[in-house]
Parts: structure tokens; C-alpha cells; sequence
């Protein structure tokens, strides 16, 4: 996502993105487009329940917005796996990036003449520009659009996915799961910022780190939280019980990216996923679910790292491993109980 995170960068001299700062630790700018999409409540988008609204509302309507969200990144990942869980395909429609950008933006590379072909542009940053000519911040995914208009509508990665479930409800698929119960709610979400702070931005701040000693701090707040997770799943099948929430979609695109990326490129290395047995059981379940697995390409992912990240990687050589088949090995974590998501 300047850096917000790796789909976002300063520019070095030579125009290649850089996320590096020597001498300074990696700060996360989470500053992002605050306007939320709200159900319409006596013909105006409500105001949420939860949340900010520092921004403008627009109104839930199907068909109206689409949903940007490359594959390769863990924030747009988590978007694609909750619009997919809700079933709201056919409401949102999605689209994706390439797993490369450069300083300007992503690009839709993987489309025919390398063009979206519902928002008819060559770079999500043209969405942005479309509404904020002047705007001087990342070109982040994800990214909601309007499509009639092509202008962006938000790119607030955590309200993005909170919205999609309170906001779109009418327009869930039926036995849609609820990702956010009520009665775990304080819970969960104490629960997510750790993970947010520790994990889903612990492994940037060991891969982004200008110093040793701002790279020693994230390596041990990282791995105090992974034995903290790999101690609270061990007699639990989900992160908050029985059932799959919001919670374990955010701590799964970090475990997914762990040994393909995390480990070696961002230096977060005391071992690998592989060798926790319940943080590595609990990543296969969920992997093997509908609505996770599927929205993950492990070649999209270490191209974006391995190929963007040019002062961390200069060579831009992409590893070939680990072999993504040990994804799909049992995992045994049905012994706990719990409900499981199901084929729908």
C-alpha cells in the first residue's frame, strides 16, 4: 500500500520506489480516504455504528462500486476473502491488479491490452486522480470505485471489510458467516489490533527497518505475538472460538505470505511457519476452506516482494520455493470442533 506499505513507496533518485529509511524505523501511514459506503436509512446512507466518519457517506447500492484488490497484497487480500465469504460476487464486482507496480501505481497488467475492463483504465491511479487531481499520497489497494464516475471512493483497508459485512448485509449470501459477533466484538477487536501492531505490520517493520536496532525491536515484538497466537490456538480451533470471524481473515493473509516472503525477504526468520505446529495446523484449515485457499497465488505474491522491493531485493531474482503443495496436507485441527466455513 507511502509507505503505507509495500504497494505504496517514496522515490529514490533513480524513480524506483524505495521503503527503506536508513537509521529510522518503519512507520505506517494510516492515514487513508475516510468515506464509508452505509446502508440507505430513509433514502440517505446512515451513519455507521462503528467507526470514523471524518469522510462523506455513499449509499449501499448493487452494482454501483468496484472493488480494486491485487492478489499479491495482504490488505486487498483480506477484502477479496470477505466479499467472497459474504457472497457478494454478483454486488461488487472485482479487479486485479498485476503483481508489480512502480512508484506511480498498480497497473492492470493482467487484463487483455492491459486495461480493467469495467473502469476502462490503465492504472488504479487514474481512479484517484479522477477525484483528487492533486493527490500526492500512495495509490493503495484496496480501493473501492464508482464505477459510473471512475472516481475512488475509499481505500480504509480495515473499514473496507468491517462495511462489507454490517453495511451490505441485505446482500449477503444465505449461511453467510458473522464475521463479527456481538458477543466477542470488545474481544475480537483487542485481539486485531494486536495482530494489526505486532503481526500484519510486525513483518514490515522487520523487512522495512533503516537500523539494527529498530529491526532487533520488530523481530522480538513479532515473535512474542506469534508465540502468543501459537498458545491461544492451541485448544481453540479460530482465533475467537468455534467459529471463523474477521479476526482469523487478518492474521491468515500475514501467515499465508510467512515462508514464501516474510521469512527471508523481511528477515523474520527464528523459524518458519512451517515449524509451529498450531499456528502452522490453523493456516492450513483455513487455507483449505472455501473463500480462502482460492484467493491466494503464491507466484503473485513473490513477484510483488521479491520485484518491488529493489533495496531490499536489488537483483530482483525471485526465489522458486517452498513448494505450495504442503498447503493442502491434513492438518488435523477438526479434532477441536468448531464450525468450519462449508462449500456453498
Amino acid at each position: 500500500m507511502a509507505p503505507q506499505d509495500s504497494s505504496d513507496s517514496s522515490s529514490a533518485n533513480d524513480g524506483k520506489p524505495t521503503y527503506t529509511e536508513k537509521g529510522k524505523a518503519f512507520d505506517r501511514d494510516m492515514s487513508y480516504i475516510p468515506d464509508r459506503i452505509t446502508q440507505v436509512v430513509d433514502g440517505a446512507p446512515r451513519t455507521p455504528e462503528h467507526g470514523p466518519v471524518a469522510g462523506s457517506l455513499w449509499p449501499v447500492e448493487p452494482g454501483r462500486y468496484r472493488l480494486v484488490a491485487a492478489k499479491a497484497c495482504p490488505w486487498a487480500n483480506r477484502s477479496i476473502i470477505v466479499r467472497r465469504l459474504l457472497g457478494l460476487e454478483d454486488v461488487i464486482s472485482l479487479g486485479l491488479p498485476g503483481p508489480t507496480h512502480d512508484k506511480r501505481s498498480w497497473t492492470f497488467d493482467l487484463d487483455p491490452g492491459g486495461v480493467d475492463p469495467v473502469l476502462g483504465i490503465e492504472r488504479l491511479q487514474d481512479a484517484y486522480l479522477a477525484r483528487f487531481p492533486d493527490y500526492a499520497k500512495g495509490i493503495t489497494v484496496p480501493a473501492v470505485v464508482e464505477v459510473a464516475t471512475g472516481q475512488v471512493v475509499t481505500n480504509d483497508f480495515p473499514w473496507i471489510t468491517h462495511d462489507l459485512y454490517f453495511e451490505w448485509r441485505d446482500h449477503h449470501r444465505p449461511g453467510a458467516p458473522d464475521l463479527w459477533p456481538d458477543d466477542v466484538r470488545e474481544e475480537m477487536e483487542a485481539v486485531m489490533k494486536r495482530i494489526f501492531t505486532e503481526v500484519n505490520n510486525g513483518v514490515y517493520r522487520c523487512g522495512f527497518a533503516g537500523s539494527q536496532e529498530a529491526y532487533d525491536d520488530a523481530y522480538d515484538r513479532l515473535w512474542t505475538a506469534m508465540d502468543w497466537l501459537e498458545e491461544r490456538l492451541a485448544d481453540r480451533r479460530f482465533l475467537m472460538g468455534d467459529t471463523v470471524t474477521e479476526a482469523d481473515v487478518r492474521l491468515f493473509t500475514t501467515l499465508a505470505r510467512f515462508d514464501a516472503v516474510y521469512h527471508g525477504h523481511f528477515k523474520c526468520n527464528r523459524n518458519k511457519l512451517t515449524e509451529m505446529p498450531v499456528l502452522w495446523a490453523y493456516a492450513r484449515d483455513l487455507f483449505q476452506m472455501p473463500g480462502f485457499g482460492e484467493t491466494i497465488d503464491f507466484d503473485q505474491i513473490k513477484a510483488h516482494y521479491y520485484v518491488v522491493h529493489t533495496d531490499i531485493n536489488p537483483t530482483g531474482v525471485v526465489p522458486k520455493g517452498p513448494d505450495p503443495a504442503v498447503w493442502l496436507t491434513p492438518h488435523g485441527r477438526e479434532a477441536l470442533g468448531g464450525e468450519p466455513i462449508r462449500p456453498w
